[in-house]
């Protein structure tokens, strides 16, 4: 890679984002693009094509049989495509009438509209948008002897379905649309090779199922992977229940207030800039990104070994870093001589040798102003 010396192209220059979703992934990506990302696509979860898919099938059979009390509709995309499926099977008619003999209950403003433009009317619809409020409502009006098809939205809803259960309901659990591990997993054991190297600030997950998919793939590095998400790396989700599989193995994450895509890459566009070091370096403002840093203004992209170099002497500022430390902080660790080859490079690309000053037989270190950052 070349170091390069130009303008910031947007709030996310510098930095390196993966996205891991197989729907929107595109959308994802041109937006973290356009506010100038570099982003790698590691989309960690397939879906299950629903004209193949045999347990629903199974289920819509089930449910057309069941004549439900209450519909549970959780997606937009997923209602429809239920329904998209029951036609090309010649089950339709069959469901519309169950759908139609029944209180629909919708998650939020997507699953009513795609109720709606079945024809159908939704009886109630959460207002946070959150299972938990549907399931206490219920709860709370007693489901003993009821029949409930739940629309299940991609995650097994365990909880939900066995509280609906132990309240007395029959539950027929419909899964609109399955996920299985990609074919081709190479771009997901990229990213996680990005990862375990520092060159990834930031991953953005949508599904609790895509954070467990990548912890599958990453397999015996899992740890080291949980290790660099709990050291520096940006783990996004777009809500809570996404976050809850990194949560429970004590990763901080961030997540939007609201738990929608284009809040989520409001959030990256926000925090990754807040966490990026400043630093007040021989009279020039120094802010050390992923994979670039901007000096006075000037971003400078640099490649991985001298990026490294200066992540090390930024992470102790105005400190001497030996040379076994600095050769340590390399992408694949090596001498002390690739990290004066590195150090000359690193000073090319800031413009000037006055930012890091040699410590005879010691180490490198940068010349912090004394007034600081």
């Amino acid at each position: 890679m070349t170091d390069l010396a130009v303008e910031p192209s947007g709030p996310l220059a510098g930095f390196t984002v993966a996205v891991t979703a197989e729907r929107r992934r595109e959308e994802m990506s041109a937006l973290l693009t356009r506010r100038g990302a570099r982003v790698v696509m590691a989309p960690s979860l397939t879906i299950v094509p629903l004209a193949d898919d045999e347990a629903l099938h199974a289920a819509t059979a089930a449910c057309i049989g069941l004549a439900p009390d209450l519909v549970i509709a959780t997606t937009g995309i997923g209602f429809r495509g239920w329904l998209e499926a029951a036609e090309g099977w010649g089950m339709g008619d069959g469901l519309r009438a169950a759908l139609g003999g029944a209180q629909l209950i919708a998650s939020g403003p997507k699953p009513c509209g795609a109720i709606r433009a079945a024809g159908l009317s939704e009886d109630w619809a959460a207002p946070t948008e959150s299972s938990d409020e549907i399931l206490q409502r219920l709860l709370a009006q007693g489901v003993t002897g009821h029949r409930i098809a739940v629309q299940l939205h991609g995650d097994p809803q365990a909880g939900f379905v066995a509280a609906l259960r132990a309240g007395g309901a029959a539950v027929v659990e419909v899964p609109v649309y399955r996920w299985t591990l990609p074919t081709d997993l190479t771009p997901v054991r990229r990213m996680i090779e990005l990862i375990t190297a520092g060159q990834i600030d930031a991953v953005t997950f949508t599904s609790a199922l895509a954070v467990r998919a990548v912890l599958e793939v990453a397999g015996d590095g899992t740890g080291e992977v949980l290790e660099k998400f709990r050291s520096g790396v940006m783990a996004a989700c777009v809500g809570p229940v996404t976050a809850g599989p990194l949560v429970e193995r004590k990763v901080p994450v961030v997540t939007p207030e609201r738990f929608r895509l284009g809040a989520l890459i409001r959030l990256v566009t926000d925090e990754l800039p807040r966490r990026a070091a400043r630093i007040l370096v021989a009279g020039s403002l120094l802010e050390v990104r992923g994979h670039a840093v901007i000096v006075d203004g000037v971003l400078r992209t640099l490649a991985p070994v001298p990026m490294a170099i200066l992540g090390a002497l930024a992470a102790r500022p105005g400190v001497v870093v030996s040379r076994d430390r600095l050769a340590g902080a390399l992408p694949r660790g090596t001498d002390g001589h690739a990290v004066d080859v590195a150090i000359a490079r690193l000073r090319a690309a800031l413009g000037s040798g006055k930012h890091i000053e040699t410590v005879i037989k010691r180490g490198y270190r940068l010349r912090v102003d004394q007034s600081g950052a």
